[in-house]
């Protein structure tokens, strides 16, 4: 496998140097490659996708998992860059970071940076406090002025709060404070998160509940974030992940890591 990725690089590289000149060198892949090193920007808060533990300063998860085997695979050290989600942006644009892992692909997002190709899918639904469940069985149940849900500053749920619920009260809560903390501490009545983090946020904290919503919303592709005009790092991401996927590298993650698309 290694051997086909490194010749779908070197095509890559040589395809780029004739459409135009000087990009190959200019580009981010041509700067990981040269320095031996490649800078990942991660939040460490998404349960399952990357957790930081702070004793030990050291990641897990399954975005982890994702950029350590592109690493293994470009031959260059990893570096995890801590980030947060109302910057995660910025720090494409400032150079922080040659990437990030998994962020939900949104309109605002695209406007200053790039994507590679999608890898996963995530449905957003909403938590709160298993002492609600007669109170809360529906989304409608949520969007009344009494009640208050809150998300996380930065994030795709910081829009859809108040595009859900326009009549209940918002509660935006700045990292590295988390929305389901305000929930725990009766702050707020509810939260909303991905499919993915509801479910392990529930088997962590026995207070919390997924409203048994009919059905999740805004479905959202999930992809890397990159710099938005380097098309030759784009594409080289975009030709791993496709061969990645075709071996069945993201299944097997999904498996390890108990992800339901």
């Amino acid at each position: 496998m290694l051997k086909t990725i490194k010749g779908a690089l070197v095509s890559l590289m040589v395809a780029a140097s004739f459409a135009a000149p000087g990009m190959a060198a200019d580009s981010t892949l041509a700067d990981i490659l040269a320095n031996g090193k490649l800078k990942v920007g991660t939040t460490g808060d998404w349960d399952p996708m990357t957790l930081k533990d702070p004793a030990t300063n050291s990641y897990k998860g399954y975005d982890i998992d994702v950029v350590t085997e592109l690493a293994k695979d470009l031959e260059v050290e990893l570096e995890l860059v801590s980030a947060d989600w109302s910057t995660l942006v910025d720090g494409i644009t400032a150079g922080k970071y040659h990437m990030t892992g998994s962020a939900s692909i949104s309109p605002g997002r695209a406007k200053a940076a790039g994507y590679s190709d999608s890898y996963f899918a995530l449905n957003t639904v909403p938590l709160t406090l298993k002492k609600n469940a007669d109170k809360f069985t529906d989304w409608d149940d949520l969007n009344n002025s009494d009640v208050t849900v809150a998300a996380t500053l930065g994030t795709t749920q910081e829009q859809q709060v108040k595009s859900f619920f326009p009549e209940a009260k918002h509660k935006i809560i700045e990292a590295p404070a988390r929305d389901f903390q305000e929930v725990l501490a009766g702050r707020a009545d509810a939260h909303i998160t991905s499919n993915v983090e509801a479910f392990k946020l529930v088997d962590k904290y026995a207070e919390l509940m997924v409203v048994p919503v009919k059905q999740g919303r805004a479905r959202t592709p999930i992809a890397m974030l990159v710099p938005q005009d380097d098309q030759v790092w784009i594409n080289y991401l975009n030709t791993w992940i496709k061969l990645k996927n075709e071996r069945g590298f993201f299944e097997e993650l999904a498996t390890k890591w108990q992800l339901s698309n």
